[in-house]
């Protein structure tokens, strides 16, 4: 039996109407590379390119000599690295080398390295949305559209600031484990017992910013966010660090905080621009929907479900995990593609949430697209639950 796609947009607008239990997003990569410029190309690269800005600024002095390498031992499997995995392998050889990859590249180059990657990376990152009616100001509306006995928590795995800038624009209060006004530092405490009020927005940038500095003073580690001033290291997660080191840092303590946000009974996470890629991340969730029959993870994915492979290998495990892609879904580990309709079907959802379509043929069906893995579209789809006017006042586009 097929699904239908009216049925399931309508269940997921109810569960985001509703304003008693807990409810969360995970934003991945293709939320930043939705956003377009002026000249109509995304604002913020997606790994792919990035790598290749990364590779391309780094490809003279020293610290091109230790790139050529790191890169030549990661493809070695077959596969192309992202930048993560580059940064991530630089850490480590960091970390638990003496001499390095070999003589001819040595400890310092490995830092110089390190350094050049995260000032690319942060000066690619660095950039504002365009105007107050994208997909993160809608989704910020929607976050400060009502009152909740429990607060919305917002998970990203971005460095990028155009989340926070959203919150800022549009006025809404957030909490993200920083603590301080002239060189706010990072309080896992704070964390752990957040008592603040539930209008407080929770942000849990799980990968790391590009304005989070770290620094080891007097044999203890700090972490700091940055307004603007050098020094430190930019934290850019995951590494591979020591064990006592990964303890203090951020990335587990926001990883904790997703266990724990799924371990709460009737939570709802919905994942936007996250392909299933990060085998840690996915952890997480596998372990905690296990472990709470009653959580509920909706995964919003962009392209056909045949793209999403470890998708669907947990969805078909885990009947808490619900799969929506454009051709189909996995509901209760069973996977199907949209029914189709003899007749022309007008959605009765959020305009441009579902596009039905048939071929020229008269004979063939009408065959139902839903784009709710498209950020923009959820975008729309969040701004017809909080309404139209956001909170400045002005009227947004229908």
């Amino acid at each position: 039996m097929s699904y239908d796609p009216e049925i399931q947009a309508r269940q997921l607008f109810q569960c985001l109407s509703q304003d008693k239990n807990p409810i969360g997003f995970l934003l991945g990569a293709g939320c930043p590379c939705s956003i377009k410029d002026s000249k109509g190309k995304p604002l913020i690269p997606n790994l792919e390119n990035l790598t290749q800005i990364v590779g391309s600024a780094v490809n003279k002095g020293e610290p091109s000599k230790a790139w050529e390498k790191i890169y030549s031992l990661l493809t070695k499997d077959g596969r192309v690295p992202n930048i993560e995995d580059i940064l991530s392998r630089v850490r480590g050889l960091r970390e638990y080398t003496e001499e390095g990859i070999e003589s001819s590249v040595s400890i310092d180059h490995l830092a110089a390295l390190e350094k050049e990657i995260c000032d690319v990376i942060t000066a690619t990152m660095n950039r504002e949305l365009p105007d107050k009616s994208t997909a993160y100001h809608q989704l910020a509306n929607w976050v400060g559209s009502i009152d909740r006995p429990e607060p919305v928590e917002l998970f990203t795995l971005n460095y990028d600031l155009l989340l926070e800038q959203a919150l800022e624009d549009f006025r809404v209060p957030f909490f993200d484990g920083f603590i301080g006004s002239n060189k706010p530092f990072f309080d896992p405490y704070s964390i752990e017992y957040d008592a603040l009020p539930p209008r407080w927005t929770r942000v849990w940038k799980m990968h790391g910013s590009i304005n989070w500095r770290k620094k080891t003073e007097n044999d203890r580690l700090r972490v700091w966010r940055s307004i603007g001033e050098a020094g430190g290291e930019v934290v850019i997660h995951p590494s591979y660090l020591k064990y006592e080191q990964s303890r203090k840092m951020p990335y587990l303590a926001m990883m904790d905080r997703l266990r724990r946000f799924l371990s709460r009974p009737r939570s709802a996470l919905i994942t936007i621009g996250y392909s299933f890629k990060d085998q840690h991340v996915n952890d997480a969730i596998i372990q905690s929907l296990q472990g709470t029959p009653t959580s509920t993870t909706f995964a919003l994915l962009h392209g056909p479900i045949s793209k999403y492979q470890e998708a669907l290998t947990i969805a078909r495990e885990r009947g808490n995990l619900i799969l929506l892609a454009k051709d189909g879904a996995v509901i209760g580990t069973k996977k199907d593609k949209w029914i189709e309709s003899d007749e022309e079907k007008i959605s009765e959802v959020v305009k441009g949430t579902i596009d039905w379509h048939k071929e020229p043929n008269e004979n063939e069906p009408w065959i139902p697209n839903l784009k709710l893995g498209n950020f923009n579209i959820l975008g729309t789809f969040l701004q017809d639950i909080s309404g139209v006017r956001d909170r400045g006042g002005t009227i947004f586009e229908q």
